[in-house]
C-alpha cells in the first residue's frame, strides 16, 4: 500500500480512526495481563475489533509502557487498565551511564512486533497501524515526569543524554515495526503537550522528526499523537516534527486547531475517551460526536476519532453509539 497517497485521501472516506483496540478484549475474552505479553493474542484482538467496528484502519494497543519497560523501568499490571510505569531509572549522570540500551526484542517489545506481523496477516481491507512512544514521553517515563520538568530548566544536558538514547532506541524498534508490515505508527508524544514553544522545540521536536526522518518511507508514515491541553500553542512546533498527520485529545477546541493547520496535513480527533466512550450512555456519545462533526467536517482535512485511546472496559454501546452517529452525520 502507498500510504503517501493513502493520506491525500483518507479524509474523504468519511469513516472514524479512533484509537480502539484495549476494549478488544470484551470481544476476545483475554485480559489485560496476558494480552499485553502476547503478540498474538493482541493481532486476534484488532482483528475482532476491525470485524465488528468499520474503522478507516486497524490501530495496534497504545501501551506506554513497553519501550520504557525495554530499559528496565518497573511496571504494574492491572486487570482492567493498561499498564503504567511505576519508578524513574535515571536520576543522575551516573545512573544514566548505568542504563542499559535494549535490543529490539528486549521485555515485551518483541511481542508488540509480532502482533504487527500477525495483524497484517489477518486484517487485509485496511491500513494497519502499530502504536509507538515518542522520545520526550519515553524519556519522561525513565525520568519520572515531576522530575524530567524541572531538570529541562537545571540539567538540560542530563535530559539531551536521555533524549538520545530514546531517539536511537525508537528509530530502531519503529524500523522494526514497519519492517513487520505496519502501515503507519502513532507516535504517542503526550508529555510534549505540559511544555513551553521554546522546550518543545528544544527537547521533543527535534527528537521526533529525527525518528520519522528515519523510519518513514512511501509505504509507512507516522501520526503524531498529543492530547495535552496546550496543543494549540503549540502549532509550529507540532508542525516541525514533520509528520504527514496528526491526532489531538479532547482537551482543545479541535476546530480552532483545523483553522491553524495546513490543509494538506490530516488532523484527527477527539471525543471524550473517559468521559464519553467510557463513563457516557449512548446518547450523550452520539450528542459528542455530532458535535465534534458539527464543527470540524467542513474542513477537507479531518477525520473523526477519539481524544486518545478508548479505555478497555468501555461500554460496547457506548462505542457502538459513535460510529452509529458519524453513520448517521455522513449519510
Amino acid at each position: 500500500m502507498v500510504m503517501t497517497n493513502w493520506i491525500t485521501t483518507a479524509a474523504s472516506r468519511h469513516k472514524p480512526l479512533p484509537i480502539l483496540s484495549f476494549p478488544g478484549i470484551q470481544l476476545t475474552g483475554a485480559a489485560i495481563p496476558e494480552l499485553v505479553r502476547d503478540g498474538k493474542l493482541q493481532a486476534e484482538c484488532m482483528k475482532a475489533v476491525a470485524g465488528r467496528w468499520d474503522t478507516l484502519a486497524a490501530v495496534s494497543l497504545m501501551d506506554l509502557s513497553v519501550e520504557a519497560e525495554a530499559f528496565g523501568s518497573p511496571v504494574r499490571f492491572s486487570v482492567d487498565e493498561v499498564p503504567t510505569v511505576t519508578g524513574a531509572v535515571v536520576t543522575d549522570e551516573n545512573s544514566l551511564g548505568e542504563l542499559r540500551f535494549p535490543v529490539v526484542g528486549a521485555a515485551r517489545t518483541g511481542e508488540y512486533v509480532t502482533t504487527i506481523r500477525e495483524a497484517k496477516k489477518r486484517i487485509t481491507d485496511r491500513p494497519v497501524f502499530a502504536g509507538s512512544i515518542g522520545p520526550f514521553s519515553l524519556a519522561g517515563r525513565l525520568m519520572g515526569m515531576t522530575e524530567i520538568m524541572v531538570l529541562c530548566y537545571e540539567e538540560p544536558a542530563l535530559v539531551h543524554g536521555v533524549l538520545e538514547m530514546a531517539a536511537r532506541f525508537l528509530t530502531a524498534y519503529d524500523t522494526a515495526l514497519r519492517d513487520a508490515g505496519a502501515d503507519g505508527i502513532v507516535m504517542a508524544e503526550p508529555a510534549a503537550g505540559m511544555l513551553s514553544p521554546a522546550l518543545m522545540g528544544e527537547f521533543s521536536a527535534p527528537y521526533v522528526r529525527r525518528v520519522i526522518s528515519a523510519v518513514e518511507t512511501d509505504s509507512c508514515v507516522f501520526i503524531y499523537h498529543n492530547c495535552g491541553n496546550s496543543t494549540l500553542s503549540l502549532v509550529r512546533e507540532i508542525l516541525d516534527t514533520g509528520a504527514k498527520a496528526f491526532h489531538f485529545g479532547n482537551a482543545i477546541d479541535l476546530a480552532e486547531m483545523l483553522k491553524r493547520f495546513p490543509s494538506d496535513k490530516l488532523v484527527m480527533g477527539n471525543v471524550d475517551p473517559a468521559g464519553e466512550f467510557r463513563n457516557g450512555t449512548p446518547e450523550s456519545v452520539r450528542k459528542a460526536t455530532l458535535s465534534v462533526l458539527e464543527k470540524c467536517a467542513r474542513y477537507d482535512n479531518f477525520i473523526l476519532s477519539s481524544g486518545c485511546d478508548v479505555p478497555p472496559v468501555a461500554p460496547l454501546e457506548n462505542i457502538n453509539a459513535f460510529f452509529a452517529a458519524a453513520g448517521e452525520f455522513y449519510t
